[in-house]
């Protein structure tokens, strides 16, 4: 297991724990009771740190090398999964995946960002962060499953979208503002889900939709508080504050109303239960195609509308 600065605690009851078990086992004598005690500590310690998480150690969470990332949870919720793949212009964008799967009988669009669980893989998928064709893909599958009348469900989990050179001369900010303009108007359900960074235009590239929610240790804001600290205090040593000032956890854009709910995540995070995590998110997605599936597609599409054009705080003068 690996351990966050912030659960130092949690790993060194974790050492002690091991360490009792080990000299249990050499000199075979019945630790059980001594072993529960640590296991409690364990949980109690837990509910102690998790209780009182700042913001910086929600985006710290997030970004957890053992979280949960799109495909993960793809094969955990559903079956028959067929990714597929291009955009019919330039290329295959790793950084973005998407493909039908069969959700407890239903078939559903899945679309998300894919980081990479090692390092190779987080090359290949250039750490999440999509090219224009990534986006391109992406509406492209989106049409295709409003073809079909199949829903859509979008994972985001991306640092932005990339900003390269090459990214700017194909087109970035329109690939981006093209999918927004085209999203909205989807008659098929759609539904997106933060489930670890949300950075930027980046997220939003797959962010509009029908509801929007947020696993509790994730985070959504136009910047990330490390570069946000650069651009207002030169250094990145106060990206802490910067987190506090951005506001940009779960439980804040609930009350702004930027999001439409939160999933709970098991007590030390996403990671620590990637099966139970996938159980609670697959509950709530199957919770809210019924819901959405009630409403007649002209009307989805207004409430949609309606739903981002309030978004906002401003005071006429």
């Amino acid at each position: 297991m690996q351990f966050l600065d912030f659960e130092k605690p949690i790993a060194d009851l974790y050492d002690q724990l091991e360490k009792l078990k080990e000299n249990g086992e050499k000199s075979g004598v019945d630790v059980s009771a001594t072993v529960s005690e640590y296991e409690q500590k364990i949980v109690d310690t837990r509910q102690q740190i998790y209780g009182h998480l700042t913001p910086f150690q929600r985006v710290q969470l997030s970004r957890h090398p053992d979280r949960p990332y799109t495909l993960a949870y793809i094969e955990k919720m559903c079956t028959n999964f067929t990714e597929l793949h291009g955009d019919r212009n330039v290329k295959d964008d790793k950084a973005m995946v998407g493909g039908f799967a069969d959700l407890d009988g239903e078939t559903v669009m899945f679309i998300g960002q894919q980081k990479g669980i090692n390092t190779k893989m987080r090359q290949l998928r250039n750490f999440g962060m999509a090219n224009p064709e990534g986006y391109r893909k992406a509406l492209r599958l989106m049409k295709l499953a409003e073809r079909f009348n199949k829903p859509i469900v979008t994972l985001i989990d991306t640092p932005g979208a990339y900003p390269g050179l090459e990214a700017e001369e194909r087109g970035q900010a329109e690939a981006i503002a093209r999918n927004l303009f085209e999203m909205v108007k989807l008659r098929v359900p759609v539904i997106c889900i933060i489930i670890g960074e949300g950075a930027s235009g980046g997220a939003l590239g797959i962010g509009i939709g029908d509801r929007v929610f947020m696993l509790e240790n994730s985070w959504y804001t136009v910047i990330s508080p490390e570069n946000c600290s650069t651009i207002l205090w030169r250094s990145w040593n106060f990206k802490e504050k910067a987190a506090e000032e951005l506001k940009l956890t779960s439980d804040y854009m609930s009350q702004f109303g930027l999001v439409d709910g939160i999933v709970r995540e098991p007590l030390g995070g996403a990671h620590v239960n990637p099966d139970e995590m996938a159980h609670l998110l697959k509950v709530r997605i199957k919770e809210t195609l019924a819901e959405l599936k009630k409403i007649d597609p002209d009307t989805r599409i207004e409430q949609r509308i309606d739903k981002f054009s309030r978004m906002g705080f401003y005071e006429e003068k």
